[in-house]
Formats: C-alpha cells, structure tokens, sequence
C-alpha cells in the first residue's frame, strides 16, 4: 500500500485530526477495534470542520466503546454460516471467501470489526485448500466473492494464485471482489494489480464508498484504469448518520459514481455491530431518503437499500414487500420466504 497509515493517537494528534487531549481516547479504541487511515483518506478530511463526514468514517470515537443491548459480536451471522474457515455460505449459488482479514482502512460502523486487522482470524494454506474444495464439491456455486478484510490487501502474487485456482473450477461463473483500496489507496490500482485480474471468467469488482468527496482525482483515474482492463464496477455504501443522511449527499454520490462508470448496487443499512449505535437511523428515515431518490436521479443512479437480516438469513430489500413495519419494528421477509422481526434501528 502506498504512503504511511495515521494508526495510534499520537499520529492522529500530529496530523491535525484530533486534539491532543483525545489521543489517549483514541488509543483506548484502538486496543479493541484496528485503527488505520491512509494518507489519501487522511488528506480529504476537513480539519475545521468537527462534522466532517469523511473524519466520522475513520476516526475513533470513544463511544465505540459503549455497547447497546441489542448489538452483536456476528451481527449478519457469519459464523453460523461458515463451514469451513474464511468461507461463508449464506446463499445456495454463491459463497463469501475470506482469504485475509486486513484492510487499508478500518471503518469505524465495520461489521467485522471485531475481527478484521486480526491475523489470527485468517484462513493458513491449508484452511484456504479447504475452502476450495468446499466449492469444488458443490456444482451449484456459481460465483465466488472474495471478501475480508479487503482483498487488495494481499501481494499481486497471492492475489492471482487464488483467482487463478477459482478459475480453474469449470463450474464458476465469475468471481466477485469486494474492496475500498481504490478509494482509500488509489496508488494500489497498479498494471501489476491488473495483470493479477486478468483470468479466463469475468472479475466484477465491488468498490464500498459512502461520499462524494472520497472520489477524488486520484480515485478516479483508479476506477479509469481498472475499467479500461475490463473491470466492470458496481458501488456498495452504507447509509450512516452524519454522513450521508440526507438526499443532497446520497444524490451527489449516485451520480458521481454513474459519472465514473460505476454501478449503483447496495446501499446498506448499518448492521447493528457493538459500538456502533452512532451511526445508526431508523429503518423508516432510510426508506424515506431513498424513495425521495426516485424521480430526482435517474435509474441508472437508483441503489438497493437492504438489510442483512441479523442472524445469518441474508439481506432484505428495506424498499420492496419483503420489509414492513410491524408494531414497534418491522417484519423482514429471507429469501427463503422465512419472516424476521427488527426492531427498526
């Protein structure tokens, strides 16, 4: 990864992020949840701005360490849906493949967090074998989506090996790659990176972004090089409070995306992560900013807004039949047609 990482409080203080007096808050978070902003991401934050949306993203908070009673250590039920190290398999045709749990940066609202920038949680060589066999052995997987952790955290050499032996399974249709490094280390975006995407079935990459501003120049031309090597971009963000709640922000970034041959593909309610409750909103102010999307951008422009129903059952349309409220909550349909209570927030 290019240039250094702000990662403890004192770096943090130095760089104008955070009063000196907050380092030690900074450092207390970080002995629970990885700290790492890179200098891109550090340099878009408005040092005189105390509600700056992309500072709210990245830098600790003391309320991180304050949990609710209804947050989770797995809040989308990761673990009750791996059957073998880094894979989870939460649909019949396609699997989550971990292969690192580091990452350029570590969002804050993260619903990993409790894992991700922990070496240990990472599948070894042989763990990893196991995953592919998994898959190997199931013909009606069909697509394969490497996840984490952050994918392009790994050398372009362990990159390859891995999508060359997903490609060598003759019953994948595609892999897919879920990522921030182009937008949070744009330099990442190399020929050699590109050279290590180049198999026989189609890579889509899915690049998580939550404000306009995070697109700069630099990301740009990122997105411009993979896109010319064949990469076809979807966009996936999540809808937090204080950062892109209201329709001004969400619309400049759906077009923005559109305007960088990107996708619109998931907005994500934030999963309900221990000390995360920050950046949370109700399931009805959500549903409210995205119909008002409709009709003010056009439907190239339109995400999905869904929730990963806690447990590990998969994600909900908050738009569409599948989520109503019910009483106090709302009522979420899976795609297997089983019902869920939320509880809306």
């Amino acid at each position: 990864m290019s240039g250094p990482s702000l990662r403890n409080g004192s770096e943090l203080a130095s760089a104008g992020l955070i009063r000196p007096e907050q380092a030690a808050d900074v450092d207390a978070v970080a002995a629970r949840y990885t700290v790492a902003i890179p200098a891109a991401l550090a340099a878009l934050i408005d040092r005189d701005d105390p509600d700056d949306p992309i500072a709210r993203q990245f830098v600790p908070d003391s309320a991180e360490l304050e949990t609710t009673s209804t947050e989770l250590d797995d809040p989308i039920g990761d673990k009750v849906r791996s059957p073998v190290r880094g894979l989870v398999h939460r649909y019949p045709d396609r699997v989550l493949l971990m292969p690192t749990m580091s990452c350029p940066v570590y969002c804050r609202y993260c619903f990993r967090r409790d894992r991700v920038g922990r070496a240990a949680d990472a599948p070894g060589g042989e763990e990893l074998e196991a995953a592919f066999a998994y898959i190997e052995d199931r013909p009606q997987i069909v697509e394969v989506i490497l996840t984490g952790g952050d994918p392009l955290s790994l050398s372009d050499a362990r990159l390859a090996r891995i999508l060359r032996r997903l490609d060598a399974i003759p019953h994948l249709l595609n892999v897919r790659i879920h990522t921030r490094a182009p937008v949070a280390v744009p330099g990442r975006v190399t020929e050699a990176l590109l050279a290590a995407l180049r198999v026989s079935k189609p890579v889509w990459m899915v690049l998580h972004c939550n404000h306009a501003r995070e697109l700069s120049a630099d990301v740009a031309a990122a997105c411009g090089r993979l896109t010319e090597a064949g990469i076809p971009l979807l966009s996936q963000s999540v809808l937090l409070r204080g950062v892109n709640d209201d329709v001004d922000t969400l619309s400049e970034l759906m077009r923005r995306f559109v305007a960088l041959r990107i996708k619109p593909y998931y907005l994500h309610h934030p999963d309900k992560a221990r000390g995360t409750a920050r950046f949370r909103l109700p399931l009805a102010e959500g549903r409210r900013l995205v119909d008002a999307l409709r009709g003010r951008l056009s439907g190239l422009c339109q995400p999905t807004y869904v929730v990963d129903i806690p447990g590990g059952h998969g994600k909900a349309p908050v738009a569409g039949e599948r989520a109503s409220a019910s009483g106090d909550g709302w009522l979420l349909t899976d795609f297997r047609g089983n019902r869920h209570r939320h509880d809306g927030i």
